[in-house]
């Protein structure tokens, strides 16, 4: 059985990896190919299909709400609360450490207590522009209200003024930054 979110927005199923997983890549770019050591996005998938269909961890269908339209996954959007991050994070950081030998990244906590967090939010490049990426952080908003959160934030690639001026827009403001990997981002949040 479906859960319905709202119109079009449901939570995610361990299934939906094949289409889910490109989503969550496409949101982290460089940042997944040096969590799997890889030179191609594509090469990553791999690896976030095998923690997408586990639970416990910060990449898990369990924290994904997906836009979906006629039985095509449009979008998706990953969340959780910030103060599990270190619980999260520790199973995928030990198997990368692992499997690819990466162990030496610069990872900073992308969150902290009292914040749900949006660690990766995603609308296929087929369907951008059409406004499932506000739906996708209007629904996650809702549900961490619904949960009695406070706030909630992100982090936006100083190199990606366009995503910053979205979130801006949706009442995000920064509150900081963040190193992850070899990239710098600002942290915004939004008080709900």
């Amino acid at each position: 059985m479906k859960k319905v979110v709202s119109l079009n927005i449901r939570v995610a199923r361990p299934e939906d990896f094949r289409e889910v997983v490109p989503l969550m890549v496409q949101a982290m770019e460089e940042l997944a190919c040096a969590f799997a050591n890889a030179n191609k996005v594509e090469d990553t998938y791999e690896l976030f299909a095998h923690f997408f269909q586990k639970k416990e961890n910060q990449y898990s269908f369990d924290h994904t709400l997906v836009y979906e339209e006629d039985g095509v996954i449009m979008g998706s959007i990953t969340t959780y609360d910030g103060k599990l991050l270190p619980i999260y994070r520790k199973p995928f950081m030990e198997y990368i450490a692992e499997k690819f030998g990466v162990d030496d990244l610069v990872i900073e906590d992308e969150t902290a207590p009292g914040e749900v967090y949006i660690d990766t939010v995603s609308v296929s490049p087929n369907y951008q522009g059409k406004g499932i990426g506000k739906k996708l952080i209007a629904a996650a908003m809702d549900k961490a209200r619904v949960e009695g959160h406070e706030k909630i934030g992100l982090l936006v690639d100083f190199n990606n003024p366009n995503a910053k001026k979205l979130y801006s827009k949706l009442g995000f403001q920064s509150v900081g930054r963040k190193k992850l990997g070899d990239g710098d981002y600002e942290h915004l949040q939004l008080k709900l």
